[in-house]
């Protein structure tokens, strides 16, 4: 298995009283494997967060490289990166952030047109949905739908514009258990059926163990 994101002594250090310099991340190595679910966990505060938004592209290292493939996304412009964002990564939040006066197609199908999707954005926003289990709930808003089946829409967003990696920030956070284990069987399927990347924050401890990565953080370093 081969790596899509590898990272070599990113440190991320942030401006503090007095002139001093808080270091979120103190010189990380580590690899993200292609096609695989790498989960990255850690208490509030360890540095996850910001951790995911260096490897998402959203935020630059104030040390170190930040590999995608071959591409150092740490040394392009915003609009480079912004780029990469748009066609090449694709983000799930804890709170799915879908537009309530849009059915679970139209939320899809809106994300299609804001990559710019050159395809059939109609078929495609169809065999999303269907390939989470919402092939019979197209045309539902979002708050005829379930906290599971509204997370289920918002993978289908995510993955619509053929992504070569997804981020979930604590996307099972605010679901109950089996829910959530539904959601990450989802996440299994994706990464063995379509080959996506997929690496997500939890605290879930029986969610880690579903991960084919585990990284443990605390206090801006990786911890056995």
């Amino acid at each position: 298995m081969s790596d899509i994101i590898v990272t070599k002594g990113v440190k991320r250090g942030f401006p503090v009283a007095g002139g001093e310099t808080f270091w979120a991340l103190k010189g990380l190595d580590l690899t993200i494997p292609e096609g695989a679910l790498t989960i990255l966990k850690g208490r509030s505060g360890s540095g996850k967060t910001t951790l995911m938004n260096i490897l998402s592209a959203l935020d630059l290292p104030t040390e170190g490289e930040v590999y995608l493939k071959d591409l150092d996304i740490a040394k392009l412009s915003e609009s480079d990166r912004e780029k990469i964002r748009r066609h090449r990564i694709g983000f799930i939040f804890q709170s799915v952030a879908l537009i309530p006066v849009m059915t679970a197609y139209e939320n899809v199908e809106f994300a299609l047109r804001m990559a710019k999707y050159d395809g059939d954005r109609r078929k495609r926003a169809e065999e999303c949905l269907k390939m989470v289990g919402l092939g019979s709930r197209l045309h539902h808003l979002p708050q005829e739908l379930s906290g599971g089946e509204q997370q289920r829409v918002a993978i289908a967003r995510a993955i619509a514009h053929k992504p070569k990696v997804i981020f979930a920030d604590e996307p099972t956070a605010e679901l109950d258990t089996n829910t959530g284990l539904q959601v990450i069987k989802i996440f299994k399927e994706l990464t063995a059926t379509e080959g996506i990347t997929i690496v997500m924050t939890t605290h879930d401890t029986e969610l880690m163990k579903l991960g084919d990565k585990v990284y443990q953080l605390e206090d801006g370093e990786l911890v056995e």
